[in-house]
């Protein structure tokens, strides 16, 4: 095991370059398993959304894969996004990045004055449009359930909990959590990251639910999700002005930031 300061520390850019960061996953879901629980399979998940300067903004320097860092140390599972990367996959309501906007408070690690205009514009990113990307991403969790449930991507604790129960119980839970997650947005243009169904999507995730229960609710929340979707009064998508303009002003705000006294 190793502190959070460990994990980052080759990474500079995250000491004085950060305008927002947070923990995603299952801690700000409220589903977190201790390493002591036999069924434990979680991480410690965090996001930072960083701006690397303006050599990257006005020279040819990319930042990372495409705007995207990965570090993984001992119990740390860490994603970094470059700000434009990061407005652009909010802009197209990607639900893992979406849920950095609508955290609570004491889930931040660290908010900017630029960070801060993320949050509070949050709204530009409420849509109708949202629906396509939970839906995408739950068939996604469905698929992997039972298909890559004996595939090679995983740890040996995972491995065993697929083995005992015959698929891989925390890509069920995502599956359910994302599709409530996508009704409750599409109806209440709000998304509920700390879960108030934590209690039941545990029960799914340490292997409570058979496989038929689950499907049988996957089956229902589709449906309700395209429901919701016809009955949505939210906008169809993003004002794409109002979002570049915002894009802009972060990175500019940042920027003063790092050069200021």
């Amino acid at each position: 095991m190793s502190d959070l300061n460990q994990a980052i520390q080759n990474y500079p850019e995250l000491q004085r370059q950060v305008i927002l960061s947070g923990y995603r996953g299952s801690i700000a879901h409220g589903m977190y398993v201790p390493p002591k629980e036999p069924t434990s399979i979680d991480d410690k998940d965090l996001m930072y959304i960083t701006v690397p300067g303006e050599d990257h903004y006005l020279g040819l320097k990319i930042y990372g894969s495409k705007g995207t860092k990965e570090i993984k140390k001992d119990e740390w599972d860490i994603v970094v996004y470059e700000a434009k990367k990061f407005i652009s996959l909010l802009e197209q309501g990607n639900p893992n990045v979406l849920m950095m906007l609508w955290l609570k408070p004491n889930y931040y690690l660290h908010i900017s004055e630029a960070g801060k205009m993320l949050i509070d514009n949050k709204h530009l990113f409420v849509g109708k449009h949202v629906y396509r990307a939970f839906t995408g991403y739950a068939h996604g969790q469905l698929h992997r359930m039972t298909h890559n449930a004996f595939q090679g991507h995983m740890g040996d604790k995972r491995r065993k909990l697929v083995e005992q129960f015959g698929f891989d119980t925390k890509n069920a839970a995502h599956l359910v959590r994302l599709l409530r997650m996508g009704i409750e947005f599409l109806n209440d243009g709000e998304l509920y990251v700390d879960r108030h169904d934590a209690t039941e999507l545990l029960e799914i995730k340490k292997g409570e639910w058979s496989l038929e229960r689950i499907n049988a609710e996957a089956d229902k929340l589709f449906e309700q999700s395209r429901q919701a979707y016809t009955n949505s009064r939210l906008p169809n998508g993003p004002d794409t002005e109002a979002v570049n303009k915002l894009c802009v002003d972060v990175i500019r705000t940042a920027i003063a930031e790092q050069v200021a006294p």
